[in-house]
């Protein structure tokens, strides 16, 4: 769960030529590499997940700087995909999450309401705890990509590309 690690998936971008303009940090969720790159699809945001010692899977950060200096939830519109790298020892994974569908899912809001400031993640390596999470693993693994050292699997690529 590094920024190299986010490096990875830009290369893998990259390998399939999907254009993407530079990629920029973002001040807010620096604990998490909070950057952002724009695609013609629009902007993805990227986000390395952590390990927390007392519960199964991973947490990241996903709020923005509001107004009146407090935080708030991304909203769906902010953003057509987030990225969040995942990694354990020598499991390392992304999920390319599109908006709508962590939008559908509460993670974001929509117009103001609703969205949350972090969320847990769960890799297919991951042992779910509790039927909540082997739930939110079921829906969060069909936007999962391995990133190993050999190259994507050919339907993993192809969801990438057609992700961003």
């Amino acid at each position: 769960m590094t920024a190299a690690d986010i490096q990875r998936v830009l290369s893998v971008m990259d390998a399939l030529g999907v254009p993407r303009g530079e990629l920029h940090p973002e001040a807010d969720n620096g604990g998490y590499d909070a950057a952002a790159c724009e695609t013609p699809g629009g902007l993805v945001r990227f986000r390395s997940a952590r390990v927390t010692p007392r519960k199964s899977g991973l947490f990241v950060a996903v709020w923005r700087r509001a107004s009146d200096g407090g935080t708030e939830p991304f909203d769906v519109g902010d953003q057509r995909r987030l990225v969040v790298v995942a990694r354990e020892g020598s499991d390392v994974g992304a999920f390319v999450f599109p908006s709508e569908t962590l939008a559908s899912r509460g993670v974001v809001s929509v117009d103001g309401v609703g969205g949350k400031r972090g969320f847990r993640v769960y890799p297919p390596w991951s042992a779910a705890t509790s039927p909540q999470a082997a739930a939110t693993q079921r829906w969060q693994c069909a936007s999962f990509l391995p990133l190993t050292d050999d190259a994507p699997a050919p339907s993993s690529t192809q969801k990438l590309h057609a992700e961003c």
